[in-house]
């Protein structure tokens, strides 16, 4: 447990985050045309409750509405994404800029800077403009789409760079490449189980897409760092997802070995090109010639361009190595993934999740475990939260008493201070996911992450919970006064 002497520095910055699609709505309004989440969303059976991002929290027109809420929370900052093909509906570097949807954005960072509140942008949060997917295969094109995503980031520097000084270029290349391609569970749904999919190869095409969103990211912060950085002083980074992982079996070595191998495919797929300039040898031995080898050029776009590590967080696994060789599909290292260890002990409580146990200590485990492999660098902490197992079916006043949320962040913003204070990690910003219940992805809106309860059926009204009281007060408590 987190003891009291435990503190965070002075400019430590907290706040909530959000994404496009899972809070604006207004799909179809001033211009904005499809992205691959809308298609999706069309596709009978691949939304839990059958529902779509085209209201969600509404937020489109409720920005003034968001502002006050993150006024009432006490936060510093707010980390939101921008939806691609508002601002270019058809995406590419030669088709037109929709002003209107530009134009959006820059008011609400504006107002954002005018009630005090510093903006975070991710540059992409998985809601790729559809018509690039129908064009030319997406993310599976290196050269078009690096031309493309880098045309959209300049756009982006230009209208908004001297005001917002957190970039963010790509939210979670992991799921991107492995449940968009591999899996076949996100947008735009690609895999080898024909069941579900006509299209897709989920032994090639995720390396792939890996690989392609890396050379993007490394272009886009090559155009920042020489066009607008000197002028604007901002940063720029990726956000990288990835859980703590601890043994099935601790006196087995190959657990052991296979604990370090997931965070490998997890993790350093895309830490290690950026920080160390090469793929992870386990993975290079596992996937041999179907993990892209890197162009001299390439890698070195890639090797350096993070000014901080984005770190997305949420839980842990137990870790079994299989024997035998590993099957063409597999992504995550030859190995399973357990809720209990082989005592029996289970890594954490249920949510409503299935994929998330809250193991709060590996939080302050993986902070440690990526500082020492990419030499401590400063850590910007870019989502982190839980969903409530039955929250959705409760009455209103006992669904606003979230304590187990609350609970939560009690535990992972107390590992934080920890892994600041004790073990010198260079953790610098937290935002906590999420501002508000929102369009959970392929959950759809059963699920909820927010601090604020979003009534769907009542006019999206907002109610905050018993955790965003909980949340200020701990870095409150936390960070220290200058």
């Amino acid at each position: 447990m987190t003891t009291t002497d435990s503190h965070l520095p002075s400019d430590f910055l907290w706040g909530y985050a959000t994404a496009s699609y899972q809070i604006e709505g207004a799909i179809k309004e001033d211009g904005r045309g499809p992205s691959i989440w809308d298609t999706f969303c069309e596709i009978p059976g691949k939304i839990a409750d059958g529902s779509s991002g085209e209201i969600a929290c509404d937020s489109y027109h409720r920005t003034h509405e968001d502002i006050e809420l993150l006024k009432k929370c006490g936060t510093q900052a707010y980390r939101f994404s921008l939806s691609w093909s508002r601002i270019i509906p058809l995406g590419g570097r030669n088709d037109p800029i929709n002003e209107k949807g530009l134009a959006f954005y820059v008011k609400f960072v504006d107002d954002l800077l005018a009630a005090g509140i510093t903006p975070m942008i991710t540059l992409f949060h998985w809601d790729l403009p559809d018509e690039l997917d129908k064009r030319y295969g997406g993310l599976l094109n290196k050269e078009e789409f690096v031309a493309d995503y880098s045309n959209y980031a300049r756009v982006v520097f230009k209208a908004m760079g001297s005001k917002v000084k957190h970039w963010i270029t790509f939210n979670e290349p992991w799921c991107s490449s492995i449940l968009g391609y591999s899996v076949g569970l996100f947008a735009p749904g690609r895999t080898s189980d024909r069941s579900k999919s006509a299209v897709g190869d989920s032994s090639r095409e995720p390396w792939i897409v890996g690989h392609n969103i890396l050379v993007a990211h490394g272009s886009a912060v090559k155009i920042y760092r020489e066009e607008f950085k000197a002028k604007d002083g901002g940063e720029i980074g990726i956000t990288l997802n990835g859980d703590w992982v601890e043994p099935w079996d601790p006196s087995n070595p190959a657990d052991v070995e296979a604990c370090e191998r997931k965070l490998e495919f997890a993790i350093s797929w895309f830490a290690d090109p950026i920080y160390l300039g090469k793929y992870p040898d386990s993975m290079i031995k596992q996937l041999g010639d179907r993990l892209p080898q890197w162009t001299p050029e390439d890698i070195a776009l890639v090797k350096g361009s993070n000014d901080f590590y984005g770190m997305n967080h949420y839980c842990a696994n137990y870790i079994k190595a299989k024997t035998g060789p590993a099957d063409p599909n597999d992504h995550a290292g030859n190995l399973e993934l357990l809720m209990e260890n082989k005592a029996g002990e289970s890594i954490g409580p249920e949510t409503q999740s299935v994929w998330l146990r809250p193991y709060p200590i590996g939080f302050r485990y993986l902070m440690v475990w990526l500082s020492k492999r990419y030499g401590y660098p400063k850590i910007i902490v870019t989502e982190n939260g839980t969903s409530l197992k039955g929250e959705n079916d409760l009455p209103l006043e006992k669904l606003l008493d979230d304590e187990f949320r609350a609970e939560y962040f009690r535990g992972y913003i107390g590992a934080t201070a920890d892994a600041f204070t004790k073990d010198g990690v260079n953790v610098r910003g937290y935002m906590a996911w999420s501002l508000m219940d929102n369009f959970e992805w392929a959950e759809g809106y059963e699920t909820r992450f927010g601090v604020t309860y979003v009534d769907y059926k009542g006019g999206q009204k907002r109610h905050p919970k018993k955790s965003a009281k909980v949340v200020a007060e701990l870095f409150n408590k936390y960070i220290q006064k200058a």
